[in-house]
């Protein structure tokens, strides 16, 4: 289960009002071409690429046992988040239309925050793209979505992870307890940015 980072912002009625609209309706044009919201649709390729445990064994938050039904209600619970404003999951399609990888934003808008996991497929990792891709979802969180602070964390057995957090500039903050769906604690790195960090670092408004 996500949880808030630990530094707290108090975002006004009219920032998390803002934030949450961005999310109901998101532009993904900031993500790259190929991005669209999860939907039943996606389910199939979602579960071809979440039983690869390369793709999956890393992501803490993910339904298990991986099939099309436990998937399906992951699609179905962010969908109704979303609504809320609390939550995307998208995908990320290749040039054939399949399912190469997938990112979920979970939102906190009354405190201008957001994490993401994600994941990609098997052959698309160490092919040199994870940083540009990883700082590709982080603009967009910020600018897109108009939060002010992401908190991310990575298995501590996960070093790809960590390098693509680090090369973005995140700020190390120890550890946090990761809670996984069944309930089980999965010990963390963690690490916050800010938007001004993210501004000075790669450029925006």
């Amino acid at each position: 289960m996500s949880a808030p980072p630990k530094t707290i912002l108090t975002a006004s009625p009219e920032e998390e009002a803002a934030i949450r609209a961005a999310v109901r309706d998101p532009d993904l044009s900031g993500l790259g071409e190929g991005s669209a919201v999860a939907t039943a649709a996606h389910v199939p390729g979602l579960v071809v690429l979440l039983s690869d445990p390369a793709v999956s064994g890393p992501v803490y938050d993910l339904p298990r046992p991986i099939n099309a039904e436990t998937v399906l209600a992951w699609v179905e619970d962010t969908a109704r988040l979303q609504q809320a404003g609390e939550a995307v999951l998208t995908v990320s399609l290749d040039e054939a239309g399949e399912v190469a990888g997938y990112s979920r934003f979970t939102l906190w808008p009354e405190r201008s925050s957001a994490e993401i996991a994600g994941a990609r497929r098997a052959d698309r990792q160490n092919a040199g793209s994870g940083k540009t891709g990883a700082a590709r979802s982080f603009g967009w969180m910020f600018e897109a979505l108009g939060v002010r602070l992401i908190g991310v964390t990575a298995a501590r057995d996960n070093p790809r992870s960590a390098r693509v957090i680090e090369a973005a500039g995140f700020t190390p903050m120890g550890e946090r307890e990761s809670v996984r769906p069944d309930g089980t604690i999965r010990e963390s790195l963690y690490w916050e940015m800010t938007r001004e960090a993210f501004r000075a670092r790669f450029g925006g408004a």
